[in-house]
């Protein structure tokens, strides 16, 4: 049966209506935003998990840095890096007791809440203040197995703090009634921390064994947040509630208002942040700060915000990019307010190491700066070929691999040229680095290699007790095409002096599986600062640490008494003359057993756009979004003149149109007489 002639019309015109909605707009985000002060960004990798206890990489640090606030923060502007008060009233100082332990005595800012959210039910309301028990029921968490955080040993130092985990492990395996209580009602049972002792709503003291300065450092970090225990009681993924760690109860600037991980999550400002509810205090968190320090044409940048209530956004939108390119062309357009230089950009992008005329012309900015950072190639100290087993043998194969490893070109051919040759764990920026030092296994030295590779029993890489080719294993956490040629490299170079490494790729659940059972001889690896000082690097290679030890991050298995003792002595002393002496005498030890191989550390380029202000490098997991600004009127009219509609689309389907409709009108109008 034919349609009717004003049904095919109708169909028409719902297509070339289609179309034109098509043409006119590619903007991705709905008209209500316009206006709005909201920061666009993208995430390339989900967070595994928003358990502040818990969360330690920087995907997780994307949420868990802007919605839980802490007793302690970085100043935003000053380098060296400085601790400000945040959650508390100001930065403790350290009490030295006579028993040789050291106490800090926190004391909270009056009126303090947490966001509201449906787990406060359970004491009668929709919030409540926050209190100094809320941030020993934190420190419990971190110490509980059962939550199994990775930041236990930095507070292990805290007295009482291995005997309450040891405590509630004993009573849950001897009680199952035990451990089905709520988990602030086994904490209470288990009786707490010793060390951490509440004294009243607003004020709780920390005990420390011994002297640790570095303790502080965590107190800015949101591993000792403060979370109330109505939320772990709550969300414990039961009765259509989710998981505690997807679902952030929490007190900083923003609070999660979406959270779609595989695809999109939502931050808004969060109206019970004590920054907005109390503006009129002017505490140093809540404020943009005075400019000091600062070149003259950096300050005039910020000039205009000093002392000016934070945060100045309304909300932050990130939105999941899986592919770079698309994720950069998205951000050429004014859809995303910052990006990182993707490789395959970098020559359109950077000229002469500055922007480019094009880039300069579209009003960006570059931010460039050198991460607290380092990576490495290690070898398991406990592999009978590369290790310790092995003695000066060993040793001297570890010395002519690292002779043979070509930074510069690795960068040239993988990072654009960015990064700074690694000579040292310790990073530009972090007491102990010395620019003047030059590691003499970090040269590329052929001939050198090849003779410490024959002092070593293996000459042209062959093993002259068994006339065999030396063949060593590379194990590497990810088996993608990209990732299997950057590896790739490091293999032909140690190729080069004969020796025949294979490289096994595998997915990073299994590389893990790999470490805990010793199972591998050689891997690359990195660590970003935790926070500015060279304990935060140098611990990694303590016998402590060693992960066939305690299951720590030092996957070499380096260990030196020597080390372990200077670094024992190094960690607890102010920065100054003796520290810096005590860095190099482990440096020198490092230097000579080549536990690890060096490699650089990394450079980051940062683009904004022009209606993005306030970004300052961090470098460390530094909650920086709520310094953020943007101007909504000058992102919408760049993004109108760089995103013109195709508007030919349109003629040529109206042209179509007519010619399918013309007919039709014809043969109606006959019909009709």
């Amino acid at each position: 049966m034919r349609a009717a002639p004003g049904k095919g019309w109708m169909r028409v015109v719902l297509a070339v209506s289609l179309v034109l909605g098509v043409a006119c707009t590619n903007n991705p985000y709905p008209e209500k935003d316009d206006g709005k002060k909201v920061l666009y960004a993208q995430y390339h990798e989900p967070p595994k998990t928003l358990d502040p206890a818990v969360a330690y990489s920087t995907n997780d640090h994307v949420v868990t840095g802007k919605v839980y606030d802490t007793l302690l923060e970085y100043h935003y502007l000053k380098r060296p890096y400085e601790l400000i008060p945040a959650l508390a009233e100001a930065v403790p100082e350290p009490q030295e007791r006579a028993d040789g332990s050291t106490a800090y005595r926190f004391v909270l800012r009056e009126d303090l809440w947490f966001q509201e959210d449906p787990c406060f039910s359970l004491s009668g309301g929709e919030t409540r203040r926050i209190l100094a028990q809320d941030f020993a029921f934190e420190l419990m968490r971190i110490a509980d197995p059962a939550v199994n955080s990775p930041v236990i040993d930095p507070f292990s130092n805290v007295r009482g703090f291995r005997d309450f985990a040891s405590r509630l492990k004993e009573r849950r395996a001897a009680d199952p009634a035990f451990g089905r209580l709520p988990v602030h009602e086994q904490y209470r049972e288990a009786g707490g921390i010793s060390g951490v002792e509440v004294l009243g709503e607003r004020e709780f003291e920390v005990v420390l064994e011994t002297s640790y300065p570095q303790i502080l450092y965590w107190f800015a970090m949101p591993f000792t947040t403060p979370v109330p225990w109505e939320a772990i009681a709550y969300y414990d993924g039961q009765g259509g509630r989710p998981a505690f760690a997807d679902h952030p109860v929490a007190s900083g600037p923003f609070m999660l208002t979406r959270y779609d991980k595989q695809a999109r999550f939502v931050l808004e400002r969060n109206p019970n942040w004590y920054g907005l509810r109390r503006p009129e205090w002017k505490a140093p968190g809540a404020v943009f700060p005075e400019v000091t320090g600062l070149a003259p044409e950096e300050a005039e940048k910020f000039a205009a915000y000093v002392g000016k209530p934070l945060p100045f956004l309304e909300r932050v939108e990130y939105r999941r990019e899986k592919e770079p390119i698309p994720a950069f062309t998205k951000f050429l357009q004014g859809y995303y307010d910052s990006a990182g230089v993707v490789r395959e950009s970098f020559n359109k992008v950077i000229q002469e190491n500055d922007l480019s005329e094009e880039m300069r012309a579209m009003g960006m900015d570059l931010e460039r700066s050198v991460v607290p950072a380092v990576f490495y190639i290690g070898f398991n100290m406990d592999d009978p070929v590369v290790g310790r087993a092995g003695g000066e043998r060993s040793r001297k194969l570890r010395q002519a691999m690292s002779l043979a490893v070509d930074v510069e070109e690795y960068k040239r051919l993988f990072m654009n040229g960015r990064g700074l040759p690694a000579q040292s764990p310790i990073p530009p920026g972090i007491f102990g680095h010395d620019e003047e030092y030059q590691n003499p296994y970090r040269r590329v030295d052929l001939q050198r290699a090849q003779k410490l590779l024959a002092e070593a029993g293996y000459p042209g890489g062959v093993d002259e007790r068994t006339k065999r080719p030396l063949r060593l294993t590379f194990d590497v956490p990810d088996t993608s095409p990209e990732s299997r040629l950057r590896f790739s490299f490091w293999v032909r170079q140690w190729r080069r002096l004969g020796i025949d490494v294979e490289l096994a790729a595998t997915t990073y659940n299994k590389f893990q599986e790999k470490v805990r059972d010793g199972a591998y001889q050689i891997f690359q690896w990195g660590w970003v600062a935790d926070y500015p000082d060279p304990e935060n690097f140098l611990f990694l290679l303590t016998t402590e640490m060693a992960r066939s030890v305690s299951g720590g991050p030092n996957t070499a298995n380096f260990q030196d008494k020597d080390f372990d003792r200077l670094f024992a002595e190094m960690k607890v002393l102010p920065s100054g003359p003796e520290r810096q002496r005590l860095v190099e005498q482990m440096r020198s030890i490092l230097e000579r057993e080549r536990p690890w191989i060096e490699l650089f550390h990394p450079e980051d380029y940062a683009l904004t756009h022009a209606w993005l202000r306030n970004v300052v490098p961090a470098g460390l997991s530094i909650p920086t979004t709520k310094y953020f600004d943007v101007d909504p009127e000058l992102r919408a009219r760049l993004r109108s003149e760089w995103n013109e509609p195709v508007l030919w689309p349109i003629f040529l389907l109206f042209g179509l149109a007519a010619a399918v409709i013309a007919p039709g009108i014809v043969t109606f109008y006959k019909e009709r007489q």
